[in-house]
């Protein structure tokens, strides 16, 4: 390491999923009311209680939950997705350059395409295995619907809900959905982190520009709509199953044919505009802090190993 810059060492595996998780907790805490806002727009035409409420739009969406439920509301379920991102993106985005190198063959020098996908089906399969009751928990939260002070509240925090899904719905209720969250997040994280890797290499190799601010924000731009794009019906799909109470869906195939029944092919794209302005600025925020935290933690990790 001796005369290396932070930005020319290879990160270790612990900074990767440190810094993924970091980055990731500071992008939600950015965009989570386009989150919410999509959420809000994904179950409406199936949620009882919000069927006096209307929400058109990205911005309708935002200025009606502030008027009806107060600013609060755009961040329910903020603690479950800070809890979600650190646990998720360590390991989706963390450790998909470890397993993309597991996968590739020694003689090979660099990753085919196939590798690539499997590398982030792979990690994106781990991280919901692992992650999948904090995405349970943030859906309940921006889904709720509270129509003044006096309205109830079902569960009185985080930790509250955790039990209370436990209590009510037993402990697979926790894992509820994580078939098409499995495979909605294999898709975004193929999307993503396939797409994001290959636009960099792309321009670094042609030298168009250098690996600094530029070259992360155009791979992280084309990544978060690359993944809006292939992702948003089985989005759609996964928070109204997440959502819905017990009985209403047999399976996640019920609930997607319920869908096209009752509200067309249209239904598997509500929501799509905050989730791509989401999804875009998520992934341009995320992939910015993680490049630049990823060199921080090095230069730190240098010179606790400098003998001077």
């Amino acid at each position: 390491m001796v005369g290396l810059k932070p930005s020319e060492v290879p990160p270790t595996t612990v900074v990767k999923c440190l810094g993924a998780g970091t980055a990731a907790c500071i992008a939600d805490l950015l965009t989570f009311p386009l989150d919410t806002a999509k959420v809000r727009l994904q179950i409406q035409g199936e949620n009882p209680a919000a069927q006096s409420v209307r929400y058109r739009g990205v911005l309708g969406t935002v200025l009606t939950m502030v008027r009806t439920e107060g600013p609060r509301s755009l961040y329910n379920g903020l603690v479950a997705g800070l809890q979600r991102q650190m646990s998720f993106a360590s390991i989706r985005i963390g450790l998909y350059d470890s397993v993309k190198q597991f996968y590739t063959p020694q003689e090979a020098d660099h990753s085919s395409i196939t590798i690539r996908i499997l590398a982030g089906c792979t990690t994106g399969a781990m991280a919901v295995t692992c992650a999948q009751p904090t995405d349970v928990v943030k859906v309940r939260f921006q889904a709720s619907v509270r129509l003044g002070p006096g309205s109830d509240r079902k569960y009185s925090g985080t930790m509250d809900a955790y039990r209370t899904i436990a209590r009510e719905e037993g402990i697979r209720g926790l894992w509820k959905g994580i078939l098409p969250n499995i495979t909605r997040n294999a898709i975004v994280n193929c999307a993503e982190m396939v797409t994001y890797d290959i636009i960099k290499e792309k321009l670094l190799e042609s030298r168009l520009l250098t690996d600094n601010f530029p070259c992360h924000f155009v791979s992280a731009f084309g990544a978060g709509f690359c993944a809006t794009v292939v992702a948003s019906p089985v989005d759609v799909v996964k928070t109204r199953y997440m959502n819905a109470p017990p009985g209403r869906y047999r399976s996640p195939l019920h609930c997607m044919l319920k869908m096209m029944a009752q509200e067309g092919l249209t239904a598997f794209y509500k929501g799509f505009t905050p989730s791509f302005l989401r999804l875009g600025a998520w992934n341009v925020m995320m992939f910015v802090t993680y490049e630049q935290l990823k060199r921080a933690l090095m230069k730190v990790q240098m010179l606790r190993e400098s003998p001077f």
